[in-house]
């Protein structure tokens, strides 16, 4: 056995099962969400919630069947970035000192799916022959 060929897909499952779940909490609790998100004093709220349950939900789905997993893992990179700092910077709470570094921790897990890509148990190498990758 070939660990190698599924260390790459543990390591999708486990970075995108959460972001899919947290789309599906969003989608089960539409008003509380919104109202977070313009006490965050984001613009659109509604756009944005619609725009989180995409990139969490299918980002997360598509990264676990290694889909195009480089650029979706870009995607929840910035994502993931861009929600550190709008709801986890106030550093006097320490819990959301916590969600702030949990955010970066991801984002660093995305970027070496950026890096290496999805590996040999993916939709980007269905086709590959004898566990090669292809460029995603």
């Amino acid at each position: 056995m070939n660990a190698s060929r599924y260390v790459p897909f543990a390591g999708r499952l486990l970075i995108g099962l959460p972001f899919a779940m947290s789309g599906l909490s969003k989608l089960a609790a539409i008003g509380p969400t919104t109202e977070m998100i313009r006490a965050a004093g984001l613009p659109l709220p509604t756009l944005a919630l619609g725009l989180a349950v995409i990139v969490e939900l299918g980002g997360g789905l598509l990264l676990v069947a290694g889909f195009r997993a480089r650029i979706v893992a870009t995607a929840l990179a910035l994502f993931s970035l861009a929600t550190a700092v709008s709801f986890h910077s106030n550093f006097a709470d320490q819990n959301q000192m916590i969600h702030f570094l949990k955010n970066v921790m991801m984002t660093g897990g995305l970027l070496q799916i950026v890096a290496f890509g999805a590996g040999a148990l993916s939709m980007d190498n269905r086709s590959a022959r004898g566990g090669a990758q292809e460029a995603s």
